[in-house]
């Protein structure tokens, strides 16, 4: 497809489509490419022609106030007006057309928030047998809050072969075994992973996070503990478990907002589908 054969598309809608799809310019993809994005603009438009067609749509305005801050989100992403009215220049757009079409966007989005809002109202019977048939998605999996420090096997460098590595590992070790509350400190001093930093902290995780190697004997240490050498792909490392936070199941109280949420999205998404299933086709409409 040629940049010809996309007259008939809204610049605005091919231009925000390209960027999504691609990070490009229209101007800037291939043929394959642009009439991939041409489909999909062609049926967004005629998507927004039926939902501006609707009666529903007659109740709807757009605020100057709205359209203003759609605007600026807009311009804001340019240095200066210049770049920006350039640009759009470039994309067969100028600020009128431009805020035709966000006026237009921000209709169409008026009038499905306006649809949505007829959605059912979710019971609690409703949210009950929810919590009961998906147990598992109120699992708050054990975590455990960690540090390391780490050192790294390269024979590069005499400091780094694996030997002295692991004599240096070893001798860290030492020193935390007599002193363990310098463990930060010594991270700080030694460990070669940018989160000595801050200590050698890694945060808080769940199983299946780290290193199979630090799992496998994190998961079974005391708080305060601090491990043997522990050899990864990365190197020779030492853990410390600062803290465990027990797995545990939400309760269906805590676990309702999270529920409630969730079936009131899916309940407006499906009264909105329905919805535009069953408007008719339009051949055209007043784009203003």
């Amino acid at each position: 497809m040629s940049h010809s054969e996309t007259y008939d598309i809204e610049p605005y809608a091919l231009l925000r489509i390209a960027l999504a799809a691609f990070e490009k310019t229209p101007q800037e993809l291939s043929s394959d490419e642009l009439a991939q994005i041409a489909v999909q603009a062609r049926n967004e438009q005629d998507l927004e022609c039926r939902v501006l067609s609707s009666p529903e749509a007659a109740g709807v305005i757009v605020s100057d106030q709205e359209l203003e801050n759609a605007v600026k989100a807009i311009s804001d992403r340019f240095e200066d007006e210049e770049s920006f009215l350039n640009e759009l220049k470039k994309n067969g757009l100028t600020p009128d057309l431009l805020a035709s079409a966000l006026s237009r966007q921000c209709k169409v989005e008026n009038i499905l928030e306006s649809v949505a809002s007829r959605a059912n109202k979710i019971s609690e019977v409703e949210i009950g047998v929810y919590y009961h048939m998906h147990p598992e998605k109120f699992v708050i999996p054990e975590r455990r809050t960690v540090r390391h420090i780490l050192i790294t096997i390269n024979d590069d460098y005499a400091e780094n072969t694996r030997e002295n590595a692991l004599l240096r590992i070893q001798d860290i070790g030492e020193k935390l075994r007599r002193k363990p509350y310098k463990f930060s400190e010594l991270a700080m001093q030694h460990s070669e992973c940018p989160t000595a930093l801050q200590g050698g902290e890694l945060g808080a995780y769940p199983k299946g996070h780290l290193y199979p190697e630090i799992d496998a004997v994190l998961f079974h240490m005391k708080t305060e503990q601090l491990s043997d050498v522990i050899e990864t792909e990365a190197g020779f490392h030492l853990i410390l478990c600062e803290k465990i936070q027990y797995g545990e199941t939400m309760s269906l109280k805590k676990a309702t907002p999270k529920i409630l949420q969730l079936m009131e999205g899916r309940s407006r998404l499906a009264c909105q589908r329905s919805w535009l299933a069953s408007l008719p086709k339009v051949t055209k409409i007043d784009s203003k």
